[in-house]
């Protein structure tokens, strides 16, 4: 199987290491030429430098981890001659074109799976398992705050230069960070209102907003509250859900999960398994992909969940923009 990667800045190194070391042998590299990264991990890949060429040696899959706003640009051609897709999240940075990349995907009749992948962290998993077994009772309300500092994510680059930096390639604390968005609607179902406030007063000199926070209203009843930031050090990253029968919690930085059981007054705790490491939930992800490439498994998640989480994020800058709580739909 030819497996294509369209864009190599870090996370595109990162899946193409990975597909290395789940014995893909034939890959290919589609490159613009501005990554700031070093060439030497690319030696020895065949590489070609634009879209038609790519398309002319006839992938069956790609990886598309090029900035936000520039996604629809190769994933709608890839996808209507018949590529499975991985997509990087968000899946872009506006609603235009994604009737396009749906139409084009039906058509070609390749699979598309966007690249959320903490829904393959094992706390998580945890979390969402003793949901589907009531454990928590109904729930009632959740808290996520993702928090990093953007200056020491790519140390060899200018950050302000970065994708996430600029508003023209689909920066900004919301989408760039858009990960609990996704994990809570996978946990608690879909948002259908948000009431929220950004700002961009980290003085890091950048365009887009740096902190957010967002108070969302899930169909199922629950309540959800959500901080995004660019700005926080040390880094955080963790959420609560609070039931009728209980509470349940996950931390990035042990990697565990925990069920307080209202019934028995005690904690129970789901460690992280030993030398578990963040690269594996991107293996992990990689492995369903290319089980998905060879039809022995759905997405997961799907074109539509990314969808979903797309339209959460413009809703949430809206509702900023706006003052007011505004409805979530794509």
């Amino acid at each position: 199987m030819k497996i294509l990667i369209v864009g190599l800045g870090s996370v595109g190194r990162r899946h193409l290491r990975n597909l290395a070391a789940l014995g893909q042998t034939d890959l290919m590299l589609l490159r613009s030429g501005k990554s700031t990264l070093p060439d030497a991990d690319l030696e020895g890949f065949p590489v070609v430098r634009d879209l038609e060429a790519a398309l002319r040696s006839k992938p069956d899959a790609a990886v598309i981890a090029t900035p936000t706003a520039l996604h629809l640009q190769s994933a709608v051609p890839l996808a209507r001659a018949g590529c499975h897709l991985l997509l990087e999240k968000p899946v872009s940075h506006t609603l235009e074109g994604i009737n396009d990349l749906r139409q084009s995907a039906r058509a070609g009749g390749g699979q598309v799976m966007v690249a959320f992948q903490y829904r393959y962290h094992p706390g998580l998993l945890a979390i969402r398992r003793w949901l589907e077994e009531d454990a928590l009772g109904r729930p009632l309300s959740a808290r996520a705050q993702y928090g990093d500092y953007l200056p020491g994510w790519h140390t060899w680059e200018d950050y302000r230069q970065s994708y996430s930096a600029r508003a023209d390639l689909g920066g900004g604390a919301v989408l760039t960070l858009c990960h609990p968005l996704d994990y809570l609607m996978w946990l608690l179902g879909d948002v259908t209102q948000v009431t929220a406030a950004v700002s961009s007063q980290g003085g890091l000199g950048i365009g887009v907003e740096d902190t957010a926070e967002a108070v969302l209203a899930f169909a199922g009843g629950a309540l959800g509250s959500v901080h995004l930031d660019f700005v926080q050090r040390p880094p955080v990253h963790d959420m609560a859900i609070v039931g009728t029968e209980g509470t349940l919690t996950w931390d990035q930085s042990d990697g565990a999960a925990r069920l307080y059981r209202a019934s028995t007054g005690e904690w129970q705790v789901v460690e992280a398994p030993a030398g578990f490491d963040r690269n594996d939930m991107f293996l992990a992800e990689m492995q369903r992909f290319l089980d998905v490439t060879a039809g022995r498994a759905a997405p997961e998640p799907t074109l539509e969940d990314g969808i979903r989480v797309l339209a959460l994020g413009l809703a949430i800058r809206e509702s900023a923009q706006l003052g007011r709580r505004v409805e979530v739909g794509a």
